[in-house]
């Protein structure tokens, strides 16, 4: 049996999965005090995540430990009612891990945390999840853990993916060669939990030196010590798995071409072409049945109640039917557009292609000069930008994480989504798809070309390295972990984006309701004379070049710094009020939007439309990308970062306009 013998020195990736929503992952609730805790650890892909999401119900908490900025997954496990001794654990997720020895923030807290020094309580157990395709890459974590003494169970998974390639692990020989228990499971099917159970709770009953029955280590020299690891784990995966004959697998044949130099990003192209077309296309009539369903019985309702206590007139009226109802009731319009995108990417998440897609992608940029490991964070920044700042810290040189963390901003996070689908569909309603697609093409396009400035300016001495990238066998996507996954992340998007588009929306009515020009009172004013307005006229200016000076677009973009989502809120209430100038009725969104393009363009709509998109895939994305960038790079580099952004953006958009108009 061969085997691949992890240096202990030389460390690897964490999987590269996007961020389970835009904004963060949803709040789960702590064990009682006292309970055990429970750590999941393991290599990156072997089914980690998938397997927590199983055992906690996907109720998880992110947070830090003390003196640290790594965020740790955590979670209550609630045993069957059937099994075990029916007390809660707490389980923490921690950063995937070939072994102990660290040289990211991620991995050396996962090794601090066993050393006891992390400023948190050890686990009082470890579940190593061990992927049996790939057996010895995951005993070499267990080796090191039970030479510390820690009670530890081993979950193998993917056994059947195993067994396709010509390998049979028995469970059995493997407990007795390894010391400590191993029990076979499927995550994604939930099948064994019971069993798991079973032997955690046992294990948590045993006193911890009973986990340890091999020798000690009495050499101090690393590479001995490495040397004896290496040596148990091959003897272990000898004896507990038996190759047999195996025929070339489907993910083989399949990864002929899937991975292949050129066909390879072309299939990636097509099948992200696939998923645009496929989301526009199925979520736009949703989406007009609930903005119809906003605009006109709930809004009806509203006036009608308030009619009823004499107020339909009345400033508190405007705030909750003009603000609220038009604001909020329009970022609820796009959670189909949302559900269908994230249900659609979990399923190429389950598939196992995302990993693919890493690995073609990692090798365009690669060839053009970015460093193969920063491409794993640019993946995330397509789901959200906050997480995949974060996730630069699986960088071990400071100047690529500062270099990724600067790029990452330019890659069109799902919040951007929600706008490109409004303008596509307005303008462009038979190819909606094809544009929202070409704006993620054009998002890649700008992290290569400013990746590219600033390696040959500010880090012209920054070498590459390389990716290195387990590769999941293909598995038939399951409905629950899909429907888990959509949920969680819609769910998230809805509880995080819903505070900030209330706050943004109190924050944007309370100016409109003041008044500066003109006549009106504190909350019955034109929106065209409202303190809003003179502040987005002001700003409208500068836009001018670029075809979309209009003080609702300019106002908009601003409420967007705070939150993308705060463009579609934005718009919605400065289009609430009834505008008789306009000669549109005050909930036709589409229509005032569109009529503001084709007045403040001269007649180019076209080329104003796309000088927008540019603007809003390049400037700043939000406050909390902000945040997490001056959390991870400083507050100098991130000020850099934003006038960096602000002046592609503006300079882009100047000249797509100045250019298309020609053509047009």
């Amino acid at each position: 049996m061969t085997s691949l013998r992890p240096a202990p020195s030389r460390r690897r990736l964490l999987p590269a999965r996007p961020a389970p929503s835009c904004h963060g992952d949803s709040p789960g609730t702590a064990a009682t005090t006292g309970s055990p805790v429970v750590a999941l650890v393991g290599a990156p892909n072997a089914g980690k995540s998938t397997l927590f999401n199983a055992l906690t119900g996907g109720s998880r908490t992110v947070g830090n430990w003390p003196g640290t900025t790594v965020e740790v997954g955590r979670g209550v496990w609630e045993p069957t009612e059937d099994c075990c001794d029916g007390a809660a654990r707490d389980l923490l997720d921690l950063p995937g891990a070939y072994s102990l020895d660290a040289s990211s923030p991620d991995e050396e807290l996962t090794a601090r945390l066993f050393a006891g020094t992390a400023n948190a309580p050890v686990p009082d157990l470890t579940v190593v999840v061990a992927d049996a395709a790939h057996l010895a890459r995951s005993l070499y974590l267990v080796a090191q853990l039970r030479e510390a003494d820690r009670r530890v169970v081993v979950a193998l998974t993917m056994v059947d993916v195993a067994e396709r390639r010509g390998v049979v692990v028995d469970a059995g020989r493997l407990t007795t060669a390894l010391g400590v228990p191993v029990v076979e499971l499927d995550p994604r099917r939930r099948s064994g939990r019971d069993a798991l159970e079973q032997a955690v709770t046992a294990a948590l009953s045993a006193p911890a030196a009973a986990a340890r029955t091999r020798g000690e280590l009495v050499d101090d020299d690393e590479l001995a010590v490495a040397d004896e690891r290496f040596a148990w784990v091959d003897g272990a995966v000898s004896t507990a798995a038996t190759e047999v004959p195996a025929t070339p697998t489907v993910t083989d044949r399949v990864d002929r071409w899937v991975t292949a130099p050129v066909v390879g990003p072309l299939l990636f192209l097509l099948v992200m072409w696939g998923v645009f077309e496929l989301t526009t296309t199925v979520a736009t009539p949703l989406q007009d049945l609930l903005g119809r369903l906003v605009s006109g019985p709930v809004t009806a309702a509203g006036r009608g109640l308030f009619g009823l206590v004499g107020l339909e007139r009345s400033w508190v009226a405007g705030f909750v039917l003009d603000g609220l109802v038009a604001g909020v009731g329009t970022l609820l319009t796009f959670v189909p557009l949302m559900a269908i995108m994230f249900a659609l990417l979990a399923l190429l998440e389950d598939s196992g292609y995302m990993a693919r897609a890493a690995l073609v992608t990692d090798r365009v940029m690669r060839r053009i000069g970015l460093p193969g490991k920063a491409f794993l964070p640019l993946v995330v920044g397509f789901g959200c930008n906050v997480p995949a700042i974060s996730a630069t810290r699986i960088l071990p040189d400071a100047r690529h994480r500062v270099m990724t963390a600067l790029l990452v901003p330019f890659t069109s996070c799902s919040a951007r989504l929600t706008v490109y689908v409004l303008i596509a569909s307005t303008f462009f309603p038979s190819t909606a798809g094809t544009v929202v697609f070409a704006m993620y093409v054009l998002s890649i396009v700008l992290v290569v070309v400013v990746g590219l400035a600033l390696r040959r300016t500010l880090w012209r001495t920054v070498g590459q390295e390389a990716l290195v990238l387990d590769l999941p066998a293909y598995q038939r996507p399951t409905l629950r972990l899909t429907a888990s996954v959509t949920w969680l992340r819609v769910r998230g998007f809805l509880r995080t984006a819903g505070g900030i588009i209330v706050v943004t929306v109190m924050v944007v009515w309370l100016l409109q309701a003041v008044p500066v020009t003109g006549s009106g009172s504190f909350g019955a004013v034109p929106p065209g004379d409202s303190l809003f307005a003179a502040v987005a006229k002001g700003i409208a200016v500068l836009f001018a070049p670029a075809g979309f000076a209009d003080w609702h677009t300019a106002g908009a973009l601003v409420v967007g710094f705070v939150a993308k989502e705060g463009v579609l809120s934005s718009w919605a209430q400065t289009y609430a009020a009834a505008d008789p100038t306009a000669g549109l009725p005050p909930d036709a969104l589409q229509a005032h939007v569109h009529a503001a393009f084709a007045a403040s363009s001269g007649g180019a709509v076209g080329a104003a439309v796309f000088a927008f998109l540019v603007f809003l895939l390049a400037y700043t994305p939000c406050m909390a990308t902000v945040a997490a960038q001056r959390r991870e790079i400083g507050g100098r580099w991130t000020a850099f970062g934003i006038v960096l952004q602000l002046a592609v953006a503006w300079v882009g958009a100047v000249a797509v306009f100045q250019i298309v108009r020609l053509f047009t």
